[in-house]
């Protein structure tokens, strides 16, 4: 099998063209061929999520935002790579257009849309996950739709692209936003998959808060300069950078109410994804990845950093310090989600293309290419302040990359992190499978898919139920 990334749509639109665009079919392969060992003792699903446009959209308008949500999935189990699926999630507007019949199903302010961002599992239900006020989509084991979940009703309005789930108490944890709404919500859903807390929180412009942050007292919300501006009639909301609209960083007890939300003034930037955040003696410290500008019009076809950072919040004072942790550029960064509000040593992210420049890694894989998302993944110990580095072939690409741990009770560096790469040499994609402990010295198996999985945003990997 082959294929011209490159012709793939002829189109002068990026996110419709080389290895971004969309695949046309939904396949099911089985008894995958795998080069190296799987380690046994991986038995779930690894589910990744992105945009996959159904139809043909107007290359003039389309953004990679927009696309109808597509989910990937590989199954292991006892060293063996049983299956791989690729499922559109079926939203009404999906099963219309591939003469299904349709779910219907709940809805927040009539939005129904195929979820294209995260897939997580929470309380028994495998979720489809999309921000800006669209109700999740529940999938079962093999990928199909099940239909919209609301929380059993609980749920107020749509959820979030990002949750969440406190190792502690196994509760789920997101802020949701709206642009039909003048606030954000805080909400907590029990493990009987029921909301049992909400705070609206009022905030002015529609910002777009694609995360959040969540320690063992405090939830942390990014109230940046990227806003929504309200569209021409029959038109998209679209981001933009807001000059006049200052950055603040919102902590909020996790058992407090709105008024309780203390706002501290920091430079302007941009926060797509935090790593993780801990606290201890009223100091906050969160590593995330830090952009100074972005969607600025004015900024068009300039490169905008996106660093690893450390901000330490000191409550007692009321500042917010920033250090630079990698000035690599670097995004999805990822943490053990065992340690996910507590303190973590490690951490991982993948490496933009043009963190190779001006490196002795550029000679080595050809530089930076334009149709690239992930050049590498890059695995830290903040404890050290060291990094290694996987990287792939010059015209490969890779997405993010998620820890696994070995055990639930193994070592936090003790697991593998698993991601989707693209092979130039087969014109399609692998899971690979890096030991966390050796990370440089790659992949202990790649898991050969049948195609190309294109471009695309988060997944976890889903362990089977015990």
């Amino acid at each position: 099998m082959t294929e011209d990334v490159g012709t793939a749509r002829a189109t002068t639109n990026r996110y419709l063209s080389g290895l971004y665009a969309p695949v046309r079919e939904e396949i099911t392969a089985v008894d995958l061929p795998v080069t190296g060992r799987l380690p046994e003792s991986l038995r779930g699903r690894y589910l990744r999520n992105g945009p996959n446009p159904l139809g043909d959209p107007d290359p003039a308008t389309y953004g990679w935002f927009g696309g109808e949500g597509m989910v990937h999935g590989v199954r292991l189990r006892d060293g063996n790579a049983e299956w791989y699926r690729n499922r559109w999630v079926r939203s009404d507007a999906v099963a219309g257009q591939l003469g299904e019949k349709l779910l219907h199903g709940p809805r927040h302010l009539d939005l129904d849309f195929a979820p294209n961002t995260h897939v997580q599992r929470f309380a028994g239900h495998l979720l489809a996950l999309v921000e800006g006020g669209s109700l999740p989509y529940e999938l079962d084991d093999e990928l199909h739709t099940i239909g919209p979940f609301d929380f059993h009703g609980t749920l107020p309005g749509g959820l979030a692209a990002h949750t969440v789930i406190d190792p502690a108490s196994g509760e789920l944890h997101t802020v949701a936003y709206c642009v039909a709404r003048p606030y954000v919500q805080y909400l907590v859903a029990g493990t009987d998959g029921r909301v049992r807390h909400r705070v609206d929180i009022p905030v002015e412009g529609h910002p777009l808060m694609h995360d959040f942050s969540l320690t063992e007292r405090h939830v942390l919300l990014y109230d940046l300069p990227v806003v929504y501006a309200a569209p021409e009639p029959g038109g998209e909301f679209r981001a933009h950078w807001d000059d006049a609209r200052p950055a603040r960083l919102g902590v909020l007890p996790r058992d407090g109410g709105a008024k309780d939300v203390r706002w501290l003034e920091i430079d302007p930037c941009f926060v797509f994804h935090p790593m993780n955040a801990h606290e201890r003696d009223g100091v906050i410290t969160v590593h995330l990845v830090r952009y100074e500008r972005l969607f600025d019009a004015r900024a068009e076809g300039q490169v905008t950093p996106s660093r690893l950072e450390r901000w330490t919040v000191d409550l007692a004072a009321g500042s917010v310090r920033r250090e630079l942790v990698d000035d690599r550029p670097v995004e999805f960064p990822r943490a053990d989600p065992r340690r996910l509000t507590g303190r973590n040593r490690f951490g991982y992210a993948m490496l933009e293309p043009s963190g190779l420049v001006n490196s002795a890694a550029t000679h080595a894989t050809g530089g930076a290419g334009v149709d690239r998302l992930g050049a590498g993944l890059v695995k830290y110990d903040l404890e050290r302040g060291t990094s290694e580095c996987f990287l792939v072939h010059p015209a490969g690409d890779v997405g993010e990359g998620a820890f696994v741990p070995a055990a639930p009770d193994a070592a936090e560096d003790d697991g593998w992190v698993l991601a989707y790469a693209y092979d130039p040499e087969r014109a399609a994609s692998d899971l690979v499978v890096l030991a966390a402990q050796d990370f440089a010295a790659g992949p202990v198996a790649r898991v050969h898919l049948p195609v190309r999985v294109p471009l695309g945003f988060h997944g976890n990997w889903i362990p089977d139920a015990e």
